[in-house]
């Protein structure tokens, strides 16, 4: 069944979203939009999003068998789901209808894909929708050295520096936990549909955006890339350590973890104080941030003794109230069930679907759910149907594959 949009309207109610885009990047943007009242219909290839085998866990269906697994569960809310064989000309049609009054299309194919169908923005697409707004998420984008080669997010974290900064000399370089230049790209890709659309208001003309996973993990090297255009040293690697900012890292309390974060001479000299420690702000070796990152390893050392029989639950209370950023290091389990988790409803739940919540929050135009992630095709006949295509079509593209009801 299609859904118009977030009861209430939602910021971007009204905006039609056709997204081919698989795996996470370009599904995370679509999610953004439809998580704020755009109608999104997610089109798929005769096999399926990749992610929806990427498991276990897996969700099972009603009838017993395997459903999808939780990682096309966590990026596809929002959507209405239609299969397309575009490789065939009947599916490309389809998708031209779709295309009729959609304000924004998400690809990630391989360079040169769209362009082979047909489909190229310059080409076929700004002529025959010039309101349309074409974002294309790639590895490397379509020029230079690398240009149109493949890229997943592992690749991009260890080619664009990410990796290098990230552990201490026992590991050597390691990926970030999370499929973070991905997430990135997500991120910049929906601001940039938001920048375009924004545009289209004055010009009354769409456009292309060349979103690559490659950019955007270069932009994600900060603080670093700036110390590095200033001193010309490449950076090393320190563990739970900031570069600029002393202390910044973590320490062991009597009863788990605590991360300490101090950004300014008021915060120091208030932990210093909740610690009954306040001689060490007049410590002439720690009384400006210059001075506590130049004697880092005295002033750890000194915080480790310290710190090691205290509650750090409390003490991370404590100094949160006194101003100072001090917090438990947590499992993804406690995260998730914490008390203020529930109060910014970033945990979300319908019947048996939980999820993380939006973290834009609109005061009168909230996001939210609306409905759970589709299974494949799901709405193939509705959407259909909405296009114009009697009974006697639908079947034909069924019976040809052009818009299967079953994932191959």
């Amino acid at each position: 069944m299609m859904n118009p949009g977030i009861a209430g309207g939602g910021a971007l109610a009204g905006l039609k979203v056709v997204d081919l885009s698989r795996v996470l990047a370009g599904p995370l943007c679509s999610m953004i939009l439809g998580d704020h009242g755009a109608q999104v219909i997610k089109v798929e290839p005769p096999q399926g999003d990749d992610t929806r085998r990427w498991g276990p866990p897996f969700r099972d269906d009603d009838d017993g068998s395997r459903g999808d697994a939780s990682y096309y569960l966590g990026l596809n809310r929002n959507k209405d789901a239609i299969a397309l064989d575009l490789g065939q000309p009947d599916g490309r049609e389809v998708l031209l209808r779709l295309l009729a009054d959609a304000d924004v299309l998400i690809e990630n194919f391989t360079t040169g894909t769209m362009e082979k169908w047909g489909l190229g923005y310059e080409s076929e697409l700004a002529p025959r929708f010039p309101r349309l707004v074409h974002c294309r998420v790639s590895g490397f984008g379509a020029d230079g050295p690398l240009g149109g080669l493949p890229g997943y997010d592992a690749v991009l974290q260890s080619m664009t520096g990410l990796m290098s900064v990230n552990g201490d000399v026992s590991t050597g370089p390691l990926r970030v936990g999370t499929p973070i230049v991905d997430i990135a790209t997500g991120l910049y890709a929906a601001i940039g549909v938001l920048m375009a659309l924004q545009e289209r208001q004055r010009s009354g003309r769409g456009q292309f955006i060349d979103m690559a996973l490659y950019d955007c993990g270069m932009a994600l090297l900060h603080p670093q890339a700036a110390n590095f255009f200033l001193s010309g040293q490449r950076p090393l690697l320190l563990g739970n350590s900031h570069p600029n900012v002393v202390p910044c890292d973590k320490f062991c309390t009597r009863n788990g973890e605590i991360f300490v974060v101090i950004g300014n001479e008021g915060q120091f000299r208030r932990f210093a104080d909740v610690l009954g420690m306040p001689q060490i702000a007049d410590d002439a070796r720690f009384a400006s941030n210059r001075a506590r990152v130049e004697h880092r390893a005295a002033l750890t050392a000194l915080l480790a003794q310290a710190l090691a029989e205290r509650d750090g639950v409390a003490l991370s209370i404590e100094l949160l109230r006194a101003g100072v950023p001090v917090g438990p290091v947590l499992p993804i389990d406690a995260a998730l069930n914490a008390p203020h988790t529930a109060s910014r409803s970033m945990v979300i739940e319908q019947g048996a679907f939980r999820a993380l919540g939006t973290p834009v929050k609109l005061s009168r135009t909230p996001g939210g759910l609306r409905c759970v992630p589709p299974r494949f095709a799901a709405d193939s006949e509705a959407i259909l149907r909405n296009l114009g295509f009697d009974d006697a079509v639908i079947a034909e593209l069924r019976a040809k594959g052009v818009a299967p009801a079953q994932m191959k």
